[in-house]
């Protein structure tokens, strides 16, 4: 890795920076870098010298969109939550980003054209809808395997779950939109466009609270269609998954007319949620479902979704449905699908019972299987995407630089140091620069878990306070490696209703060292706690 160095340049002009309007201004002599009015001067030129440079850590990120081509053994494409789409021709062995001039952030779903395999469509938007997911700005085509991007639309609908093209026809290609979480909004269904995007039009919709969660194509007859809604939506306290928007419909005409399914006979009865789908390639009548239900799980229909069966219920492949609900049908085997969830499953026996499929990662939220050899596929999950040529036995390496930070704080090392922590993963430090490159041997772990701030002594940098979901809170050594829970109230929140604990935390709370007692320290819950003594003790200081 080329490590160039940082550097400022000193000019001579200058810029004001105003305070914010409800700040009260001292009526004093201006100090030193100070105007009379209040503001701050700095020189305009001071970090015009400044580069990026990546430093790492080389530790795949959260992926939920993956694609690849049957006609291209080693050409596969996924999609991250923050850096844009990344492809690689080799296999999985290196990746490259390749949407970086045109548009990056969170990606939801990507589809290949089967028939010309430089084309490739981009949803933005990640559909798990977690309490920080970040939106999207719709649809993006490449039609020179990346080289370059075009937006084509659909940019309102913040959240995009499937990209589907015409396996003989790329101009054909089908969105299955999710729309706003946070709020109603109408561009949300399935739309359709016959002219590679220059224009859409809306053939199936809902309501403004429910949106596409799934959608596929009968792959031995891509006018028929099925797709499902999902009714869904977030406040920055709540999380709301189902309602009498959610169902399955079916179209024969390529989307131009629809029909619902989702009260036909063998689904469940009463509300439901997230929905997942799946068509056999080698038998089109089999249709596959996992519903989120009160008698949810997987179900199956061997006549093209008129009539349906349960063929399992077990929780491990329908636990914390608005995260996962995704099925998938082996290209070749009729009887053999895919679950995706904490782990990855596959049944062999038409869905009767699953066995775990060792993946490098857990959390897992998309396949794509080649449908001219099920053995080679590519799968997405917490840790970012990996691929598989004998079906799973083996998987490529996760060494993508995608992984998701919370937070980031330097230390006060000579040279400083990076520290942070990664979504669904551990803390992390490492230095801000080594001779010969940086490489993942050289971060390390610093307490805490994957959602915490992290704050260092400033006089002893090799004391860490790194936090976490719950409430957790630690305090590290680096020299002697001794660490301890000092969290500030010591009871674990979880499996607890909120209205029973006595101090509620965020999923990443606050954790700040005062910039005027390195002692001192404080720590946000609903209310805010100080420690003078390096979390031995601690008292709240506010209402």
């Amino acid at each position: 890795m080329r490590l160039s160095a940082l550097c400022a340049l000193v000019g001579v002009s200058t810029v004001s920076i105003s305070l914010s309007p409800g700040v009260a201004k001292s009526q004093r002599v201006p100090g030193p870098g100070r105007t009379a009015t209040g503001s701050i001067t700095y020189d305009t030129t001071a970090f015009a010298a400044l580069r990026w440079r990546e430093i790492g850590p080389f530790r795949g990120g959260r992926s939920v969109a993956v694609a690849g081509s049957g006609k291209r053994p080693n050409e596969y494409y996924f999609g991250t939550t923050g850096g844009g789409v990344f492809k690689t021709t080799d296999g999985g062995i290196t990746w490259t980003p390749v949407t970086d001039k045109y548009f990056g952030g969170t990606i939801g779903a990507i589809g290949i054209s089967e028939s010309n395999p430089d084309i490739v469509y981009v949803g933005a938007g990640e559909y798990p809808i977690r309490g920080n997911v970040s939106h999207g700005d719709g649809v993006w085509r490449t039609s020179d395997g990346g080289k370059t991007w075009v937006s084509v639309g659909l940019t309102d609908s913040r959240q995009i779950s499937r990209v589907r093209v015409n396996p003989t026809n790329p101009d054909i290609v089908y969105v299955g939109a999710q729309g706003h979480v946070f709020g109603p909004s109408t561009e949300r269904g399935v739309y359709k466009s016959t002219d590679g995007g220059k224009n859409w039009r809306r053939v199936l919709y809902r309501n403004d609270s429910t949106g596409i969660t799934d959608l596929v194509l009968d792959p031995n007859n891509p006018e028929i269609i099925y797709a499902a809604f999902w009714q869904a939506w977030r406040t920055p306290w709540q999380l709301v998954s189902g309602g009498a928007g959610s169902g399955i419909f079916k179209s024969i005409d390529g989307g131009e007319h629809w029909t619902e399914l989702t009260r036909n006979p063998g689904l469940p009865q009463g509300i439901i949620g997230n929905i997942g789908l799946a068509v056999s390639p080698a038998n089109s009548n089999k249709v596959w479902a996992i519903i989120e239900a009160d008698s949810g799980g997987v179900f199956l229909s061997n006549d093209a979704g008129a009539t349906w069966e349960r063929t399992n219920g077990d929780r491990r492949l329908r636990q914390r449905a608005w995260y996962y609900t995704r099925i998938f049908a082996d290209t070749k085997d009729s009887s053999s699908v895919y679950v995706l969830n904490t782990g990855m499953y596959r049944s062999t026996d038409n869905g009767k019972t699953f066995r775990n499929i060792q993946v490098p990662h857990g959390d897992n939220h998309d396949l794509w299987i080649a449908p001219n050899d099920p053995q080679r596929m590519i799968e997405a999950n917490d840790g970012g995407a990996n691929v598989s040529f004998n079906g799973g036995r083996s998987w490529s390496k996760q060494d993508q630089a995608t992984a998701q930070f919370y937070h980031v704080v330097t230390t006060n090392h000579f040279p400083y140091r990076v520290c942070g922590a990664q979504q669904d993963n551990s803390t992390l430090c490492g230095p801000s620069r080594k001779a010969g490159g940086i490489d993942i041997s050289d971060w390390y772990d610093v307490g805490g878990g994957e959602s915490g701030y992290i704050a260092v002594l400033p006089d002893t940098p090799d004391v860490v306070f790194a936090g976490s979901y719950g409430g957790l809170l630690t305090r590290k050594n680096i020299k002697n490696g001794f660490e301890r829970d000092v969290n500030p109230w010591p009871n674990n929140p979880m499996g607890h209703d909120a209205a029973d604990a006595r101090y509620r935390f965020q999923w990443t709370f606050p954790i700040v060292i005062s910039p005027d007692n390195p002692r001192r320290m404080y720590v946000g819950s609903s209310v805010i706690f100080q420690t003078d003594d390096e979390g031995q003790t601690f008292k709240p200081i506010s209402p």
